[in-house]
């Protein structure tokens, strides 16, 4: 068997029906579209709904506000400080990036939730009041960095 020799098996492949070629053709007159209706001579928009509000008029539009200056920090709580750090240590964004506690590449804020027993010195970028209160009770201290 040769490269030329190769043809499709039978009924492999099969002509493209050609409508609205004359009675004679089986797909004449109507062309397959049927007798009447909106559908007979043209093509309908996929999303007309025959008069109906379309659906993509039908729901709201995309609302709300993206403030492109918001800072997107890494939160550790002081819970988590409390049972990762012995008494006297210095916390800062590395030391809490290598125990695994937040992801390198982020600003570091320090919430109140939890309480703390230890004296830390914690060095990050922001605090909420609350965290930077229970340190100082403490006798630890929070450093903005």
């Amino acid at each position: 068997m040769k490269l030329h020799e190769l043809s499709p098996g039978e009924g492999a492949k099969k002509e493209r029906t050609r409508v609205g070629r004359g009675i004679g053709s089986g797909h004449g007159r109507s062309a397959g579209r049927g007798d009447k209706g909106q559908k007979k001579y043209a093509n309908v928009a996929p999303w007309f709904e025959g008069g109906q509000t379309p659906l993509h008029r039908r729901l709201p539009k995309k609302r709300g506000f993206n403030n492109k200056w918001r800072i997107e920090f890494a939160v550790v709580n002081l819970s988590d400080l409390d049972g990762k750090f012995e008494a006297g240590q210095t916390v800062d964004p590395e030391t809490l990036v290598e125990s695994g506690l937040v992801r390198a590449g982020l600003p570091v804020k320090v919430l109140g939730n939890g309480d703390i027993t230890k004296a830390l010195t914690v060095k990050a970028n922001a605090f909420s009041k609350s965290a930077a209160d229970k340190l100082g009770a403490a006798g630890g201290a929070a450093e903005v960095i």
